[in-house]
């Protein structure tokens, strides 16, 4: 091989290891940080079962009523519009109080209240048809009630305005007697009863326009 030519190639391969080792380095690009995205959801403020509750026993229905059957109109808007008779029976061992709610998830926009009663003795088994619209009760005795979403005190019967809705008379059977005076509107019940909920049973009635 010509030694010229060989001498020249040499400085060429020199040359371009000069170059690429001058050549800038691109940075490494941030690496991508995955988030889940948990949208924010408004949900209805849910009471917390006390420790070692028992969800499964206590019961509840109604002489007027079956579960899932039709609410009659007595017990609505288009009739008397009074507080129908209810019974429930194997409430937990430590059950101090009972409070019930009864609302209706059917309605337009948002779940209507039709009932709010608390303080409840634990040696109750139900409630009288027509209770009174008060806030204290002499039957139960002791009993409170709060208000519903007409912001009244007491019972408030179906009234739907179209379709046919679904009635729900919810049970709770509480650990401690509630320090809670008269007026609670559902969700300051629901809040009051976190963590002292032993069981839960509930009763649904229909109601057609």
């Amino acid at each position: 091989m010509n030694p010229a030519r060989s001498w020249t190639m040499l400085l060429l391969a020199a040359t371009l290891v000069a170059i690429w080792g001058c050549e800038p380095q691109k940075p490494a690009g941030p690496q991508k940080q995955r988030q889940e995205q948990t949208p924010q959801q408004t949900q209805e403020p849910t009471a917390k079962p006390a420790t070692g509750g028992d969800k499964m026993t206590l019961t509840i229905e109604s002489p007027a009523f079956k579960h899932n059957g039709s609410i009659p109109a007595k017990y609505t808007d288009d009739g008397e519009d009074i507080s129908p008779p209810l019974t429930w029976s194997n409430a937990p061992e430590g059950t101090k109080e009972f409070a019930l709610i009864c609302d209706d998830p059917d309605a337009p926009l948002t779940t209507w209240v039709h009932w709010v009663i608390y303080k409840i003795p634990a040696s109750a088994t139900g409630l009288p048809e027509n209770v009174a619209r008060s806030e204290s009760l002499a039957e139960p005795a002791g009993a409170l009630q709060g208000k519903n979403s007409w912001k009244k005190i007491g019972y408030g019967g179906p009234a739907p305005p179209r379709g046919e809705h679904r009635y729900f008379f919810k049970l709770y059977a509480l650990d401690t007697a509630l320090d809670a005076s008269a007026g609670l509107k559902k969700k300051e019940l629901l809040k009051a009863m976190e963590g002292h909920i032993l069981a839960e049973a509930e009763l649904m009635g229909r109601y057609k326009r």
